[in-house]
């Protein structure tokens, strides 16, 4: 008996569809499908356009996903946050990885096209702002480059003015009862946290009775899982610069590679790390 190698197809399938009512008409493939417009006729540039799209929409889910956790510890519901942090982490990792994909496009390669991306930049990625001043990296300068984009730069001026994650969880810890210096709960939230020897201590004690504090000390270890894979990110990211382009000036005006290296000096929350360094074993 002859085997085909066909999958039956099954009756049931739906074939007759209404207006509005597909798979693509769902997701709107024809919009995202037709959005990749190459500048030159070179191969490769229709990968760098497809990489950065797709960061962009990763982006956008992780910047959806960190609102929905600032809400709850806003509202001190540490628990739900943390399957918001296990689907950031993983998105995280989706953002990485890709960085291997461009990889594969060589310093000739890229030459082919790059004059096609004139001042344009992954820099100014409002997106990508809006994450950091989420996290806490607060730095009005970053706001110049969308000076032309009116709405857009209100919308991140908010951000900026707004406190971050890590300002929403020692309010949430100062709520609780634990003695958060007034200074870092009242303060200029546009401008960069500046690491405090209260909060520290305050840590200590988290760390040193995980038992007493479990949510707050779960908490802890989430933002330094979400700390460690952005600088992850960026320490990829810039090898991934370095390794097209070495040293060259970036598009958008930057030093390149010697400016991405320096956000690696940068620290969202500075006291979670300085922590480890005072614990001591207990009993």
């Amino acid at each position: 008996m002859r085997i085909m190698n066909r999958r039956e197809f099954e009756t049931s399938i739906h074939t007759q569809l209404e207006k509005g009512g597909s798979y693509g008409e769902y997701l709107e493939l024809d919009r995202i499908l037709d959005s990749q417009h190459p500048k030159s006729t070179h191969h490769d540039e229709m990968l760098f356009i497809i990489q950065h799209q797709t960061s962009e929409l990763w982006m956008k889910l992780m910047l959806h996903e960190l609102d929905a956790a600032v809400a709850f510890v806003k509202a001190s519901h540490l628990e739900p946050s943390f399957k918001i942090f296990a689907r950031v982490a993983h998105i995280q990792r989706m953002l990485f990885e890709q960085w291997s994909v461009l990889e594969t496009m060589t310093p000739t390669e890229y030459l082919e096209f790059r004059d096609t991306l004139g001042r344009a930049s992954g820099f100014q990625s409002w997106q990508y702002r809006a994450i950091e001043f989420v996290l806490g990296n607060k730095d009005p300068h970053a706001l110049l480059p969308h000076q032309a984009q009116p709405q857009l730069q209100a919308m991140l001026k908010a951000r900026l003015d707004a406190p971050s994650l890590y300002d929403e969880f020692l309010r949430h810890l100062a709520r609780k009862g634990f003695p958060i210096p007034k200074d870092r709960l009242e303060r200029d939230f546009s401008q960069p946290y500046e690491k405090s020897a209260g909060v520290q201590d305050v840590f200590r004690g988290i760390y040193e009775k995980p038992e007493s504090n479990w949510a707050a000390y779960e908490m802890c270890e989430k933002l330094v899982d979400v700390e460690e894979r952005f600088q992850l990110w960026r320490f990829r990211h810039m090898k991934t610069v370095h390794r097209i382009i070495g040293f060259k000036t970036g598009t958008g005006g930057s030093s390149g590679v010697g400016f991405l290296r320096k956000a690696l000096d940068l620290t969202f929350f500075p006291e979670l790390w300085d922590v480890r360094t005072d614990l001591k074993k207990q009993g």
